[in-house]
């Protein structure tokens, strides 16, 4: 689970890195989408680890909840989780099936799209090089949509609970525990989960308000 966690933290920031790209530069994101989209090491060998990782990622997190709740079947007569644990930790399962569910948003959004114009319709106008590249334009046009702008801030939202506790979490499973360094970690934990889904945040709000990036 930590492991997993680890490799989704790191494509999180590759992922925001390439999105943020649009803010400033349309040739600039143009050209990284299409590396990203027609690179045979990225398409070939990293995607299918990337779904793997993600799926393993929530059947993992569903087993663990249910080991937790099978441990204790009879609830404590007085329990008051607050005391000694945050919200984000005791309820990592919906936070993790809220992003989950996203996803099928987001797939819908833009990979499968992409799929279709690569494979079925073969279009060039979708990934050739030059001035008929529309990356950029396809990203703008979804974001149009002021229902759909909202659904990605709360996507977003979610993932930042999320990551509240699961950064800090993969350290610890993974056990790495100390006085001195666990509470830099709880601070990076922190500004991880606060920074990467407000930069997503930022993406899909500029795409909303703005006609183009800040450079030309």
């Amino acid at each position: 689970m930590a492991l997993s966690g680890f490799f989704l933290l790191f494509f999180l920031l590759q992922h925001l890195t390439i999105n943020f790209i649009s803010v400033l530069s349309e040739d600039g994101f143009n050209a990284a989408s299409h590396f990203m989209g027609t690179n045979p090491i990225v398409q070939i060998a990293l995607q299918p680890v990337l779904a793997f990782g993600v799926i393993f990622h929530l059947i993992m997190g569903m087993r663990l909840e249910l080991q937790n709740r099978s441990a204790r079947p009879v609830k404590y007569a007085m329990n008051k989780p607050e005391a000694n644990s945050t919200w984000m930790s005791r309820n990592m399962i919906i936070t993790g099936i809220m992003i989950f569910l996203f996803l099928g948003m987001h797939f819908y959004d833009f990979w499968i799209p992409e799929l279709i114009h690569k494979y079925a319709h073969q279009g060039s106008e979708f990934l050739s090089d030059g001035v008929t590249m529309r990356y950029w334009q396809e990203l703008h046009d979804k974001f149009q949509d002021p229902v759909r702008v909202v659904l990605y801030v709360l996507s977003f939202v979610f993932l930042g609970l999320h990551l509240m506790h699961g950064f800090q979490s993969a350290f610890q499973s993974v056990g790495f525990n100390h006085n001195k360094y666990t509470p830099i970690i709880k601070k990076l934990s922190n500004i991880y989960a606060i920074v990467v889904p407000l930069g997503f945040i930022i993406v899909a709000v500029f795409h909303f308000i703005f006609d183009a990036p800040i450079f030309k």
